[in-house]
Order: C-alpha cells, then sequence, then structure tokens
C-alpha cells in the first residue's frame, strides 16, 4: 500500500540536536513541511555521506520553511556519540532520531525486520501531516540532498499552485504544466 497522502501516524521519541537530547513527536511535523530521512545504522559508511550531504544543504531546507529529521534504529545515545566523533556528522544541526523500537520505522514501512534496521527511505511530509513523497533506495545507493531539495520546492510549489504540475527536471522559476483536455497528446 502506498503511503502518499496518508496522514503520519502517531509516535513519540528521542533525538540528539545540537548537543542535547529533545522529544520528537508527530505533532512536531505538522504546521510546517518535513523531511523525515531514515537511514540504516551510525556508524556506518553510505549513512555518513548522505547526512553530510543533508548537514550542507540544510541551510536551503531551513530558507524554504522545512526542517528535516534523520532517523536510525540506533539510539539517541549512538547519535551523539557518532555526532562527536565523525568529522562528517558534526556538521549535522537537524535533529537525528532515535528508533530502538521500530515505531517510526514500522510507521513509515521502512524497517528490515530481519535486520532490525531501517531501508533508505526519504518522506516529505506536508503542514497537514501528510505524506507528499515517498521513495526508497537499496542499501548501498546513496541519496542526493541537492535532488532531494528540487523535488521540494516542486511539493512546495504544487500544493501553492492548485492545477499545476511540475514536469520532470523543473527547477525553481520554469515553466510548470496545467493539465487539461486540450494538453492531451501535446507534450
Amino acid at each position: 500500500m502506498s503511503l502518499i497522502n496518508t496522514e503520519v501516524q502517531p509516535f513519540k521519541a528521542t533525538a540528539f540536536k545540537n548537543g542535547e537530547f529533545i522529544e520528537v513527536s508527530d505533532a512536531d511535523l505538522k504546521g510546517k513541511w518535513s523531511v523525515v530521512f531514515f537511514y540504516p545504522a551510525d556508524f556506518t559508511f553510505v549513512c555518513p555521506t548522505e547526512l553530510e550531504d543533508l548537514a550542507e544543504q540544510y541551510d536551503e531546507f531551513q530558507k524554504l520553511g522545512v526542517e528535516v529529521y534523520g532517523v536510525s534504529t540506533d539510539t539517541h545515545f549512538a547519535h551523539k556519540a557518532w555526532h562527536d566523533t565523525s568529522d562528517a556528522i558534526s556538521k549535522v544541526q537537524y535533529a537525528l532520531i532515535g528508533d530502538p523500537t521500530h515505531v517510526l520505522s514500522r510507521n513509515f514501512d521502512v524497517l528490515i525486520e530481519a535486520d532490525g534496521i531501517a531501508e533508505r527511505g526519504t518522506f516529505v511530509i506536508n503542514p497537514d501531516g501528510h505524506i507528499k513523497i515517498a521513495e526508497l533506495h537499496d542499501g548501498g545507493i546513496g541519496r542526493d540532498a541537492t535532488e532531494l531539495l528540487r523535488k521540494v520546492r516542486a511539493a512546495l510549489y504544487v500544493a501553492a499552485h492548485p492545477g499545476e504540475v511540475c514536469p520532470a527536471k523543473w527547477k525553481e522559476g520554469e515553466k510548470t504544466l496545467k493539465p487539461s483536455l486540450d494538453l492531451v497528446g501535446k507534450i
């Protein structure tokens, strides 16, 4: 079953952010756009490259009013230790949520039950708490924060401009489409 347009299910978790532990819940994902970014595990290989890439684009997400949350099945204590020992992860200013109980990973349908870790899942959530983008990647395939940022901008545009859609490779300021009977077969 697709998670697109479904509401984020209730959860409460502890995260590490900016040198402290904070509580995060589904309520924090409402009222603004959010990206929930699942990754398999701390202290691994592809994961730090992805989280560092997101950290380098975090200001751009913030300028758009979008909050970012990284999630793995590690604890918030492991997130702090990783942050304190990794040059790449020390750049992360967004919340790193611990999901040792697997509640979030199950809610977003990314848990690999046999391994107790999450798939590489990316979810963009609108201010009403509805999932607008859901993507899964194989464990060996890293994601690109610049491409995610482009997709978030497209989601923001479509939400603000009912009746318009963003074509492939659309970038902010470029032409969009207005689906209609007259447009059928002309693209």
